[in-house]
């Protein structure tokens, strides 16, 4: 079967274009074939910094024929409906149709239709200049004097040639015939700029490829990626070093030439005394080069850099190495001088000192003068959620409250809180934001800052994506939490949930963040009261919370009694106020206070609290349904099955790391035996009694002994209630294992009883009272999970 090449040549494609290019190159020509009737038996996509190019094998030659039979309307349909036939079926005049008969319908239209086959040449010379002209590059451009016209040709970068040939291997491949904007294909192609620039008659795919071998191009990407890192890696070792590999830049280097030629230079010793970070992101982000390290140190880099040249030069690239050398030390010099001048002071130190004092500052330190720059500078974070200073304020309350909960030192994490933001007013992370956290943390050093200070500044970003790590240290994880945690509470509060795919502020990962720091690290936390948490230390600085939201007047109660109250008990760190809230509404909350009676009067002002309670709980319980939703991914990610998820979460569980052992164990105890039949048990109890409940037949109250008749009902009663207490007891304990084994002898029992006892008794008052009997073993099991929403 005839193979097709086809490749669209053009001056040099970015980098970071090319790969996505060569693919929606290849989709649109194989769906495009398929579509006119074609089919074909592989195809793949290739790419250099100057052509595309598509190679399809086992191409049908020609399209099959094609009949088909459209049904037209009644022969006693009005006008209009027949010509609404005519154009649908692309006939000129209703005498084109036939007449078909239904013995019930009558007489009604119909039209045979018949496509004949068409050759594959054909349908090429029409599809391929229609890719061309409706390719969907990020950007594109005209060029020439064709440019002016209306329509003319778009592309990346200037078109050059169109090489396109069809044909089996047996015969001669033809030149499918067509032309855009002035450039015909054909089958010439060209080799390396510099090397082979020659023109060069292509047949089919295997000798294009050699034939640009021989002038200078390789053209599969992924062997040039190869080239290029066995290269370095062998120079690098040859002079004692190693490479310091990066996939990223590899990617993109091999999209900058055709030939890779692997060079070696070099730079002043003097430049080392720059952070490794800042000089190895100076040579990638201006010369697109690897660094290198002396033999296996860690975290040193050498003098010595490896770059990729497009050419093989006669004096074997010193002249190449020597002006990228020149190019890295005036780059170098400029990091230098960032460097230095952020360990010095700043300039306008005089009018920094009202922010110094809000934040406790000491001016005579360069963090603390960049983080009261920031402040004194009204940097914005959000036009409705205020200023980075502010932020800081509300992210330094909340890691104290949390400091004690993960077992930080508040005083500590206060300090990494205020310190966090600073280096974003350095001049390194100014001119690379990419190391905003890393220079944080080397600033703090440099000052004599605590470590665990210093680790905080750069780990409270942490985790950024499912394969980067968390952090560990307890401030690290104070100052990330609340940061994180602000974030979800602030936008939440601004009504900019993520849509769909939109997520701008990337809320999906500070949630998915919070929930890995919480489980790998394995604290417990009531995510509920973090939550209220945030809100009340962060609505005092929001305009409104949301569309028809609290008055200002309930927002300033709630950040400031709530403050007091929690001063005075403790009741957030204690799961007290918030949680009640969460759990049962304000009575409930009310209930579990352990102020005095005027404290909770107070507190539970009549008016005020109903408008809080209206708008703050339906708030906070939204922002914790999407943390169950990213738990929920997570936990699908770690291999736990969905069902067993569900029936662990309710709405109002915040507490995510006894979710997770709760499904680490209930999935461990429905692969025994004994934790199968209970299930089928326990569902078929609920089964009844959902069943019942619905017929809204009359259900006890509670379960009487004196109206026990058989004696399975009333061993499983003494089970039930044996059961009940000792898996209360164990979850008590968060032994969720200990509280399944406690549940587990409820399986004969239950089985026994659904023997030998008629549930539906005709006594009404037995009936009521073995129907309470089944709700006690729902409300037994419930205690761990919800087992109807258990599959099986």
């Amino acid at each position: 079967m005839p193979d097709l090449l086809l490749e669209l040549r053009s001056e040099e494609i970015p980098a970071r274009m090319q790969r996505k290019a060569a693919g929606d190159l290849r989709k649109m020509l194989t769906d495009g074939l398929v579509e006119a009737g074609l089919t074909y038996e592989a195809a793949r996509e290739y790419w250099t910094p100057r052509r595309l190019v598509i190679d399809v094998r086992g191409l049908t030659a020609r399209s099959k024929d094609v009949s088909e039979e459209i049904k037209g309307p009644s022969a006693s349909a009005p006008e209009q409906a027949i010509q609404g036939f005519l154009r649908k079926a692309g006939l000129s005049s209703i005498a084109e149709a036939h007449v078909h008969s239904d013995p019930k319908k009558g007489d009604f239209y119909v039209a045979h239709i018949s496509k004949p086959g068409r050759a594959a040449e054909a349908i090429i010379a029409e599809l391929v200049p229609n890719i061309i002209r409706s390719f969907p590059w990020p950007k594109s451009m005209r060029w020439g004097p064709a440019s002016a016209k209306p329509g003319s040709l778009r592309w990346v970068r200037p078109l050059q040639s169109i090489l396109c040939t069809f044909g089996p291997e047996t015969e001669e491949p033809v030149v499918v015939d067509f032309e855009i904007d002035g450039i015909r294909s054909g089958n010439i192609t060209y080799g390396h700029r510099f090397h082979a620039p020659g023109a060069i008659t292509v047949r089919r795919f295997d000798d294009y490829v050699s034939k640009l071998e021989a002038a200078k191009v390789v053209l599969d990407a992924d062997r040039r990626k190869e080239i290029i890192l066995a290269d370095a890696r062998n120079l690098a070792f040859a002079n004692g070093l190693d490479l310091v590999e990066d996939e990223g830049l590899l990617e993109e280097v091999s999209g900058l030439v055709e030939w890779p030629v692997v060079l070696m230079g070099e730079f002043e010793q003097a430049f080392l005394a720059i952070p490794a970070e800042v000089i190895r992101l100076t040579i990638r982000a201006n010369q697109k080069c690897f660094v290198t390290r002396p033999r296996g140190a860690v975290g040193a880099l050498s003098n010595r850099f490896i770059l990729t040249a497009n050419i093989e030069a006669s004096d074997g690239g010193r002249e190449i190495a020597h002006g990228n050398g020149k190019v890295v030390r005036a780059r170098l010099s400029d990091a230098l001088y960032f460097w230095t001048t952020d360990q010095g002071d700043l300039p306008d130190l005089g009018r920094l000192e009202a922010s110094a004092e809000k934040f406790g500052l000491d001016l005579t330190k360069p963090l603390d003068q960049r983080m009261a720059r920031l402040d004194h500078l009204n940097v914005t974070f959000h036009t409705k959620l205020g200023t980075q200073g502010e932020r800081v304020e509300r992210i330094k309350r909340l890691a104290e409250d949390l400091a004690p909960i993960v077992g930080a030192d508040p005083a500590l994490a206060s300090r990494a809180a205020v310190l966090a933001k600073a280096d974003l007013q350095t001049e390194v992370v100014g001119e690379f934001p990419e190391l905003q956290g890393a220079m944080g943390r080397k600033y703090a050093l440099l000052q004599g800052e605590h470590a665990s200070v210093a680790a905080a500044a750069e780990e409270h970003y942490k985790p950024q994506g499912p394969s980067d790590r968390v952090p560990g240290d307890p401030v690290s994880i104070s100052v990330a939490l609340a940061d994180k945690l602000d974030t979800l509470a602030g936008f939440w509060a601004i009504d900019e949930k993520p849509t769909g795919s939109k997520d701008p502020y990337a809320l999906r990962r500070a949630a998915l963040g919070v929930v890995r720091i919480i489980l790998e690290n394995r604290i417990t936390l009531s995510l509920g009261v973090a939550i209220a948490d945030a809100v009340s230390s962060a609505l005092a600085a929001y305009e409104r919370l949301g569309e028809g939201a609290a008055s200002r007047g309930v927002v300033s109660m709630l950040d400031s009694r709530i403050r007091d109250y929690k001063g005075a008990s403790q009741l957030l760190s204690e799961a007290g106020l918030i949680a009640g809230l969460l759990k049962g509404g304000l009575a409930n909350a009310n209930s579990r206070t352990s102020g005095s009676a005027d404290q909770e009067q107070e507190f539970f002002d009549g008016q005020r609290m109903m408008e809080l309670e209206a708008s703050l709980s339906p708030f906070i319980a939204d922002l914790l349904a999407f943390f169950h939703d990213r738990l929920k991914v997570y936990l699908r990610d770690q291999g736990a099955r969905h069902d067993l998820i569900d029936a662990v979460i309710t709405p109002q569980s915040d507490d995510l790391l006894r979710i997770a052992r709760r499904v680490e164990a209930l999935g461990k105890f429905l692969d025994t035996e004994e934790g199968r039949n209970l299930l089928a048990g326990t569902k078929r109890a609920a089964n009844i009694l959902a069943a019942e409940e619905k017929k809204k037949t009359t259900v006890g109250e509670t379960v009487e002994p004196a109206l026990l008749r058989d004696e399975a009902e009333k061993s499983l009663f003494a089970a039930v209630n044996q059961a009940e207490k000792e898996a209360g007891e164990a979850i008590q304990n968060e032994d969720f294992s200990g509280a399944l084994l406690a549940l587990s002898v409820l399986r004969e029992p239950v089985d026994s009883f659904f023997d030998h006892v008629l549930v539906n008794d005709e006594d009404q008052a037995v009936r009521a009272n073995r129907l309470a009997l089944l709700a006690r073993i729902r409300t037994a099991t419930g205690q761990v999970a919800d087992f109807s929403k258990i599959a099986g």
